[in-house]
């Protein structure tokens, strides 16, 4: 029977945003205390794994996620450019708190096609590069577990392109909430299930509710 090999795939937890920002791919956003105690509970729900192999998009929310395991397990951490956050042409703006600045004329050609999406990076090449990250990881820890901390759209859009769903998709009704855990066990190349958790789902509810990213 060929080993099993399980890729988990985390969403980082709460950024301290008090601008309401899309932060995207801007530098210098750290996980607030409400994100920290998140990330705790992440560490605290994949320690007991048999985790050989530790992933982090470059990012510091990512990275600051991704601490307390490392530290637990006492792990190097590999950054992958490849699980960075989607480009997104509205970094910067507050288009998630306030998206009447979507009416203005000069943001409408961004607007035109929602399926690729128009407004930042391709689906297409979200699910490339993360199907290729994972790839990597699964190869590296072949028999065991490993860990990739990334975001919402990179970890839904790999989800989707896994099990065969279309890429395009209404964001409010991704299943990948803050800090949330989601699981690909592998046969060799051969995809079994898919499971999803939310080790820090007790404190959702103290979460801003503003979108970032």
């Amino acid at each position: 029977m060929a080993a099993r090999t399980v890729v988990h795939l985390v969403r980082h937890g709460e950024v301290e945003n008090p601008e309401a920002l899309l932060y995207g791919r801007m530098p210098d956003f750290h996980l607030s205390q409400l994100g920290r105690e998140m990330a705790i509970r992440v560490g605290e729900y994949l320690q007991s794994h048999d985790v050989t192999h530790l992933v982090s998009s470059p990012l510091e929310r990512a990275q600051e996620t991704m601490e307390p395991l490392a530290e637990t397990l006492r792990q190097e951490v590999t950054l992958d450019d490849r699980v960075v956050e989607a480009a997104n042409d509205f970094e910067g703006m507050t288009v998630g708190s306030n998206p009447k600045q979507l009416l203005n004329p000069r943001l409408w050609p961004k607007l035109v096609n929602p399926i690729q999406p128009s407004w930042g990076e391709p689906y297409e090449q979200i699910a490339t590069r993360m199907r290729a990250a994972i790839h990597d990881a699964r190869v590296a820890a072949s028999g065991h577990e490993a860990v990739i901390v990334s975001h919402q759209l990179p970890v839904w859009t790999a989800r989707l392109s896994f099990e065969g769903r279309r890429l395009w998709h209404d964001p409010r009704k991704r299943e990948c909430a803050l800090a949330s855990v989601t699981s690909l066990t592998f046969a060799v190349d051969e995809l079994l299930s898919i499971q999803y958790s939310e080790p820090a789902g007790e404190l959702l509810a103290r979460a801003s509710k503003v979108p970032g990213a």
